[in-house]
């Protein structure tokens, strides 16, 4: 079973579309197997990350910024990828330091995610970008 989703970002940061994933899974009345998750993308990346308190979303990217910052900051100054902007290069490196596919255990129809676990997309653009993940979920059968 496979789907394809599709998000629109309106600049950096974490997506959260874990709701959209287990309600593709729910109507699909899945039972036990594994959801594999995969960003069509080289300039943005997925993660399970904590989506209880915002200020780790904001913490992350502050974070990635800071250890790759845009083209135009006189450390970066050895890039040559800089047509497409001072974003682009960066968020192409940021990408190849995260993962850009997940797996994920699914037990009677539900993802095995911990209690503060949610599933995101992070955008590395700065300006809005529509994005597809897709899906694929193998039963244990």
């Amino acid at each position: 079973m496979q789907t394809t989703f599709s998000l629109r970002t309106s600049g950096q940061g974490l997506y959260e579309f874990t709701g959209s994933i287990a309600g593709w899974l729910a109507e699909n009345d899945v039972a036990d197997g594994l959801l594999t998750l995969f960003v069509r993308h080289t300039s943005c990346s997925l993660l399970i990350q904590e989506n209880a308190d915002p200020d780790v979303q904001q913490d992350l990217k502050a974070f990635f910024n800071r250890l790759v910052p845009p083209a135009d900051d006189p450390s970066m100054s050895y890039l040559t990828h800089t047509l497409e902007g001072p974003d682009d290069m960066p968020a192409h490196i940021k990408a190849a330091m995260m993962p850009v596919s997940l797996s994920i255990p699914v037990t009677s129809g539900r993802m095995v995610l911990g209690t503060w676990q949610g599933i995101y997309l992070f955008e590395h653009r700065t300006r809005p970008h529509q994005r597809q993940i897709v899906a694929h979920f193998q039963s244990e059968r």
